[in-house]
């Protein structure tokens, strides 16, 4: 997406452009604190079990990303059938060393192991994702301060500062309640004094709610689930969803399209 001005004269909201401009910047916060601490050298890792190519897609642009910014990166690849102990231990190995500062574990898991208890062996000081109960419960108090937030929903508040969208006193609709996207944008847009309604698949009056936004986030996996006659003039829009569609059209047979 650009920030150009459309013909229906609304702005596009440039994502993109956004993430170069904040790894640059991180690079030279980096950079300054390594000169600081020449003995400091910052390290996450990936542990990714199995081998699927949506996970291992997005470990390589961690990978990229952790490269740009002067961040040493290991990816960690463990056999689709790992047991649960043996995960722990890799886990609890990690927490226990100082030489890694961060640590995700990419999701999904397969069924056999359990997504709840592994992200909650990660030290929550060491927990990237921003997803254990600590930081999670830090994050929904109102004075509260998480070692970390979960980086899609941060991405989205971001992306609102920096284009010096008003938050403090707008009416600010969130659809999807996931722990990943939606309850968190949802929490953090409260605490930036929104008044917040967070939807689901239970929400009676979706659209009504929506045309009331001064603020839209959507994040609730169905294709095209929000229509254009539902925005207001004005409010803005951030769309996380990324969706698969058929197109016989296309030379790969699908398109992407948002929420």
């Amino acid at each position: 997406m650009s920030d150009t001005q459309s013909t229906s004269g609304a702005v596009r909201l440039d994502g993109k452009a956004i993430a170069e401009q904040v790894r640059m910047e991180l690079a030279t916060e980096v950079a300054e604190f390594k000169a600081a601490h020449p003995t400091f050298r910052p390290k996450l890792v990936a542990l990714q079990v199995g081998e699927r190519s949506d996970s291992s897609v997005y470990i390589r642009q961690k990978a990229k990303a952790c490269k740009e910014i002067g961040v040493e990166f290991e990816h960690v690849q463990l056999d689709e059938g790992i047991q649960q102990a043996e995960l722990d231990a890799r886990v609890d190995s990690i927490n226990d060393d100082p030489a890694i500062h961060g640590l995700l574990v990419q999701l999904p898991l397969p069924a056999h192991l359990s997504t709840r208890h592994v992200v909650q062996s990660i030290r929550a000081e060491k927990d990237v994702d921003g997803f254990h109960a600590e930081n999670i419960g830090w994050l929904s108090k109102r004075d509260g301060s998480p070692y970390f937030h979960p980086c899609t929903p941060l991405g989205c508040i971001e992306l609102l500062k920096r284009y010096n969208i008003a938050i403090a006193g707008k009416r600010a609709v969130v659809i999807g309640r996931s722990d990943i996207v939606g309850a968190p944008v949802a929490m953090m847009l409260t605490k930036l004094d929104a008044t917040v309604t967070l939807c689901h698949s239970r929400t009676a009056n979706v659209e009504e709610l929506v045309r009331d936004a001064d603020i839209l986030v959507v994040a609730i996996g169905q294709p095209e689930f929000v229509r254009a006659d539902w925005v207001k003039p004005g409010a803005a829009v951030v769309d996380v969803g990324m969706n698969a569609v058929d197109d016989a059209t296309k030379k790969a047979g699908f398109r992407w399209v948002g929420d």
